[in-house]
């Protein structure tokens, strides 16, 4: 990994699976600019992975952040992870500020981060590696407008990977799609929403969705994804490992 990506950015590296992704990029010779809201948790994971991290508290969606990190770091893989918590409630109880919250903040960075690696350009050779999810297949009626929102990275995606094509840029822009989990704050508020609209306990709930996805899994498949040329464009990833998405 260190041969291919001297250095990579990580948005919302502070929890969840972008703490996971920051810490195996860091295990295997890179150095992450890890980006997060929050500045204590953010320290606190540079004191965890050491000096292969540096920490910049931020709001990933500034679109001058995004141009001044690629500029001043000259990444050779982007992972763009970042996002907002759904508050779970079904359509009529969400309201204009709950359910476009993830607009907002998912797919309005992908979109600035994006946009950024096509206009400095990144190197070629540069990843792009953007957390869609499962959601954007099935739709989260108790999560608002997540789901449209994450469909909206993966055509985000699909497109910058278009107009790297056709711009001779050889910037490769891959989709993951994970799927529903315990792990991280986003999937436990989803787990707790569903299995009590279903009406069972949490761990019977979580009893169904064997094998589970962990935040190490997604990890390993963004480092592997991301150091294969012939990668696809799109991965659905569970707790079986990633799948492409044809």
């Amino acid at each position: 990994m260190s041969d291919s990506f001297e250095t990579a950015v990580v948005t919302g590296a502070s929890r969840g699976f972008g703490r996971a992704i920051a810490a195996a990029l860091v295990a295997a010779g890179t150095r992450v600019v890890g980006i997060a809201r929050h500045e204590q948790e953010l320290l606190a994971v540079r004191d965890e992975l050491g000096e292969g991290f540096t920490a910049v508290a931020a709001d990933a969606a500034d679109e001058a952040l995004a141009r001044s990190v690629i500029r001043e770091h000259r990444p050779g893989l982007l992972v763009l992870n970042a996002g907002a918590t759904p508050h779970t409630a079904p359509l009529h109880e969400q309201t204009w500020e709950s359910f476009s919250r993830h607009w907002q903040a998912d797919t309005r960075h992908v979109f600035a981060w994006t946009r950024a690696a096509l206009r400095e350009p990144l190197a070629p050779g540069g990843v792009v590696v953007a957390m869609s999810s499962g959601a954007a297949l099935r739709g989260s009626p108790l999560s608002g407008g997540y789901a449209g929102a994450k469909a909206a990275i993966r055509n985000i995606s699909a497109y910058a990977a278009e107009e790297s094509e056709r711009a001779g840029l050889g910037i490769r822009f891959v989709a993951l799609l994970p799927q529903l989990t315990p792990a991280g704050g986003v999937g436990s508020a989803g787990v707790a929403g569903y299995a009590e609209r279903q009406g069972v306990d949490r761990d019977t709930f979580v009893a169904g969705m064997q094998p589970i996805l962990t935040a190490e899994q997604v990890a390993k498949a963004v480092l592997e994804i991301a150091a294969d040329p012939g990668s696809a464009p799109e991965y659905l990833v569970s707790g079986a490992g990633p799948r492409p998405i044809s």
